[in-house]
C-alpha cells in the first residue's frame, strides 16, 4: 500500500512542543499525518526539552529497534547525550529540526528563512503552528508593565512578535495556520487601539497588511468552538472576540485553560470550513490524573530538612492550628468541621514512606499512574520504568503551615480559603501589607479534589502558592510531572533544564491532546482538497 506523505509542520515560538506534539502524534491509515520540519525556540532549555522529544519521534518512526537510547539517557542519572553510534544520525537529524533561534532579530530571521527555503517543498501544502510569547498581552504582564516609568506598549516588541507569523505567512503561504496565545489579547491595547481586531485584519490579507500588491490568496480565520468565521474586510467592531476562546475542560483537558486560538485557513482550502469545529468532551478531575503518582513530601528550606525534621514541623503546625480551631469553634460552631479534619490529620501526620522525589522515581507498588479513563492511552507508556520531573520543591516552615491548613480546609469545606477571613488562625497572615484589602485573597489556592485543575500557568515556576496539592498529608505544591499530565503531556515526555526552567517549559505549552484535536480539523481541512478555481 502507497504512503500519503505527511503534511508538512513549521512550529515557531514553539516553547517545549506541546502544539507540535499534538500534531505529530496524528495518524492516518497511511501513518502519521503530520511531519515537523523545523520548530524554533528561543529559550535553550526549551529548545534541549524541543530537541530531545524530536529524537524520540525520529527513533519511532524510523528506527524503533533502537528506542532504548532514548529510554536509556531519560532513566540514567549519568546521561549527557541520548544517542549512542546506532542513533547519531537521528540525534544530528533532531538538532537540525529543532532550531535554537530568537525571532523578531535581524539574525534568527535571516537563520529561518534559510531554513524555510531550503526544507519547505511549497509546491505541497503545509501548516504553521505556535504562539508569539504573551507575557506583552496577559493581565499580569500589562499590570507589570503599567509599573514601569515611561513605559509605551507601542514600543515594547513583543506586542509585535505576530507579524513574525505574518511575514512568514505572506512569503511562503501556508494553507492552514494555528495561532495561540493569551484570552488578555482579546482586551489589549496599543497606543489607543485595540490589538486584538488589528491581528486579525493583518492575517486575513497579508499582503495589504505588509502594504504589497494583492499577490496570493486571503485567510479565512475559523472559530473551533463556534460556526464563526472571520473574513478580511469585515468591520472590526462586529467581531465577536470569544468566540476564539478555547475552554480546554471542555475538550478532554483536565485543566480550566481559556486560550485564544486562530485558526487560519487559506481560500484555496476554503472547502471544509463548515467543519472546523472541536467536539466537546469532559475532562477527568485532577484526582483521576494525578491521584495515583508517587506521594511526595514537601522539603524544608532554611533549617536542616530530614523525614523527621519534615514531619515533627507539620505535626506542631497541625497541632497548633486544631487547639486554635477548637476555640474558634466555640464561638462559631462552622468551624467543628476544620478542627476535626485538622485533628485527624496531626494524629496521622508521619513523612513515611513518602520521599521528597527526584529527576527520576522508580515505579512501583500502587503508584501506577492509571487514570482509568481514555487519558490512559494518551500519557502512559509501559515501557518507562521510571517516573520522570517528579521532585517536589522545598518551602519555608511558614508556608507549610499555610498549605496544610488550606488542604485540610477544603477537604473540610469543598473549596479553596480565600485572604484574611479565611486564613484568620494565628500564624496563617502572610507578609503583605495589602492582605487584608482584598488584593491578595487567592493569593494560596489549594487545587480541588472532583475537579479539573485551574490554569497550569508559568507562574508555578515562582513559589507554587496557587498549586497547592489537595492531599494535606503531602502538604506541597504540585510536581513538574504533576503539572505536565494536567497539560496532558505523555509520561516519557522528559523535560530538560532545571527545575524552574522545567516549570516555565510546561506552564507555558498548550496542551498536547487539545493539539491533537486540533490536528484533526487541520487534516480534514486539507484532506478536503484545494477550491477549483482559487
Amino acid at each position: 500500500m502507497s504512503r500519503t506523505p505527511p503534511i508538512q509542520i513549521v512550529d515557531l515560538f514553539a516553547g517545549p512542543g506541546g502544539l507540535g506534539e499534538g500534531f505529530s502524534s496524528h495518524v492516518n491509515g497511511s501513518g502519521e499525518t503530520f511531519e515537523i520540519k523545523i520548530s524554533a525556540e528561543m529559550e535553550a532549555s526549551a529548545r534541549s526539552t524541543l530537541r530531545l522529544r524530536a529524537f524520540y519521534r525520529l527513533l519511532k518512526r524510523n528506527q524503533p529497534e533502537a528506542l532504548e537510547d532514548y529510554y536509556e539517557f531519560c532513566e540514567t542519572s549519568n546521561a549527557s547525550q541520548p544517542d549512542t553510534p546506532r542513533t547519531r544520525e537521528a540525534w544530528m537529524q533532531a538538532d537540525h529540526e529543532a532550531q535554537l533561534l530568537e525571532l523578531g532579530t535581524e539574525e534568527g530571521n535571516a537563520k529561518l528563512d534559510r531554513m524555510l527555503e531550503s526544507r519547505l517543498d511549497e509546491t505541497k501544502p503545509w501548516v504553521l503552528i505556535g504562539g508569539p510569547p504573551c507575557q506583552a498581552y496577559s493581565v499580569v504582564g500589562r499590570s507589570r508593565n503599567r509599573g514601569k516609568l515611561d513605559y509605551k506598549a507601542e514600543d515594547d516588541r513583543r506586542h509585535f512578535l505576530y507579524r513574525e507569523y505574518l511575514r512568514i505567512i505572506q512569503s511562503k503561504r501556508p494553507a492552514v495556520f494555528v495561532m495561540e496565545n493569551v484570552k488578555g489579547i482579546l482586551s489589549s491595547h496599543v497606543a489607543g487601539e485595540r490589538i486584538f481586531p488589528k491581528i486579525l485584519k493583518d492575517l486575513s490579507d497579508p499582503d495589504a497588511a505588509l502594504g504589497l500588491s494583492a499577490n496570493g490568496p486571503k485567510y479565512r480565520i475559523c472559530s473551533l468552538v463556534a460556526d464563526y468565521v472571520y473574513e478580511a474586510g469585515t468591520d472590526a467592531d462586529s467581531i465577536e472576540t470569544d468566540n476564539f476562546i478555547i475552554r480546554a475542560e471542555s475538550y478532554g483537558v483536565p485543566q480550566a485553560r481559556h486560550r485564544v486560538i486562530l485558526l487560519g485557513v487559506s481560500e484555496e482550502y476554503a472547502n471544509a470550513l463548515g467543519d472546523h469545529r472541536l467536539t466537546p468532551s469532559n475532562g477527568p478531575s485532577i484526582e483521576q490524573v494525578i491521584g495515583r503518582l508517587p506521594p511526595l513530601r514537601s522539603t524544608l528550606t532554611r533549617q536542616k530538612d530530614s523525614p523527621d525534621a519534615w514531619a515533627a514541623v507539620i505535626q506542631e503546625h497541625l497541632s497548633d492550628l486544631h487547639r486554635e480551631s477548637r476555640h474558634r469553634a466555640l464561638l462559631d460552631p462552622e468551624k467543628i468541621k476544620l478542627a476535626s479534619r485538622l485533628g485527624i490529620l496531626a494524629d496521622s501526620c508521619t513523612s513515611n514512606p513518602m520521599t521528597s522525589g527526584a529527576l527520576r522515581v522508580l515505579k512501583k507498588g500502587e503508584y501506577d499512574g492509571i487514570t482509568r479513563t481514555r487519558l490512559d492511552s494518551w500519557l502512559g507508556d509501559e515501557r518507562l520504568r521510571y517516573w520522570l520531573n517528579h521532585e517536589a520543591r522545598g518551602h519555608m516552615s511558614s508556608d507549610l503551615r499555610r498549605y496544610v491548613y488550606a488542604a485540610a480546609f477544603t477537604e473540610a469545606y469543598q473549596y479553596s480559603p480565600k485572604g484574611h477571613r479565611d486564613f484568620d488562625l494565628p500564624g496563617l497572615e502572610p507578609d503583605h501589607k495589602n492582605w487584608k484589602s482584598g488584593k491578595f485573597s487567592d493569593r494560596f489556592r489549594v487545587q480541588r479534589k472532583g475537579f479539573p485543575s485551574t490554569t497550569i500557568t508559568s507562574h508555578i515556576a515562582k513559589d507554587g502558592h496557587y498549586f497547592i496539592h489537595y492531599d494535606p498529608r503531602q502538604c506541597r505544591s504540585l510536581t513538574v510531572r504533576e503539572a505536565a499530565r494536567l497539560q496532558t503531556f505523555p509520561d516519557n515526555y522528559f523535560f530538560l533544564g532545571n527545575r524552574t526552567e522545567q516549570f516555565h517549559q510546561v506552564g507555558n505549552a498548550v496542551p498536547p491532546l487539545l493539539a491533537y484535536q486540533i490536528a484533526d480539523v487541520v487534516a480534514r481541512i486539507i484532506g478536503a482538497g484545494k477550491v477549483q478555481g482559487v
